[in-house]
C-alpha cells in the first residue's frame, strides 16, 4: 500500500525545479556545503474549473482534476475526468500527462456506479475511495472520506522528505474538503 501511494507521488518529485540551494560557507580548514530549504509557498489553482487539485513538495507544480465536457458543458460519460500539470515551478503553463505519469502515478480509473455517479480511484492508490456526482447545487463534485465525514474534496497535499525516485519518504497525506451540510473546512492527515 505505502508502496503505491508512495510511487504516485514519486512522479511528482522529479517535476520541476527543486526547493532547495547549495550554498558555501568558508571555514577556517575548509569550504562547507550545506543545503538550506526555501519555504515554498503554494499557489491556490483558482483560476481554472478544477474538481480538486495536487501539490506536493519539492515543488509547486500541481496536478488538476477538472471535468471533461463536450462543447455545449455536458459531462462525457466515457471519460468524465480531465487530469493535467500546472507547471508553476516552470512559467505556470498547462501540460497534459505523460503516459507514465497517467497510467502509474497521478491518472485515475473512473467506473459508473449509476446515472451521473462514478466510482473514481488513483491508478496507484486504489485504496482512496472518491465518487463523482452532483452534489445538492446541481453541480458535479468529487466526494471523499476526510475525517470520517463525507466531504467535497478540495486538495491533496503531500509531504515527502527524502527517500529515493521509486520510493520517497512520505512525512504525511493532508486531505481538505468541504463539509456539504455546513460549508465548513474539514482536514485530515495520515501517514500512508
Amino acid at each position: 500500500m505505502r508502496f503505491l501511494f508512495s510511487l504516485l507521488f514519486s512522479f511528482l518529485a522529479v517535476q520541476g525545479f527543486s526547493s532547495t540551494k547549495n550554498i558555501q560557507v568558508k571555514t577556517e580548514t575548509d569550504t562547507v556545503k550545506r543545503n538550506l530549504k526555501k519555504e515554498l509557498v503554494f499557489p491556490n489553482p483558482s483560476n481554472v474549473s478544477k474538481l480538486f487539485y495536487v501539490q506536493r513538495d519539492p515543488n509547486t507544480n500541481t496536478v488538476i482534476y477538472e471535468l471533461n465536457t463536450d462543447k455545449s458543458g455536458a459531462l462525457d460519460k466515457d471519460d468524465p475526468l480531465h487530469v493535467y500539470w500546472i507547471k508553476y515551478a516552470d512559467k505556470g503553463q498547462k501540460e497534459e500527462l505523460n503516459y507514465i505519469q497517467r497510467k502509474f502515478a497521478y491518472g485515475v480509473n473512473v467506473k459508473a456506479i449509476k446515472s451521473d455517479e462514478y466510482d473514481v480511484r488513483f491508478v496507484s492508490y486504489k485504496k482512496m475511495a472518491m465518487n463523482l456526482l452532483k452534489g445538492d447545487d446541481g453541480k458535479y463534485h468529487i466526494f471523499a472520506t476526510i475525517a470520517k465525514k463525507q466531504a467535497i474534496l478540495n486538495r491533496i497535499f503531500v509531504k515527502v522528505e527524502g527517500g529515493s525516485f521509486w520510493i520517497p519518504n512520505i512525512v504525511y497525506v493532508e486531505l481538505k474538503g468541504t463539509d456539504p451540510e455546513t460549508g465548513k473546512e474539514i482536514t485530515e492527515r495520515f501517514k500512508p
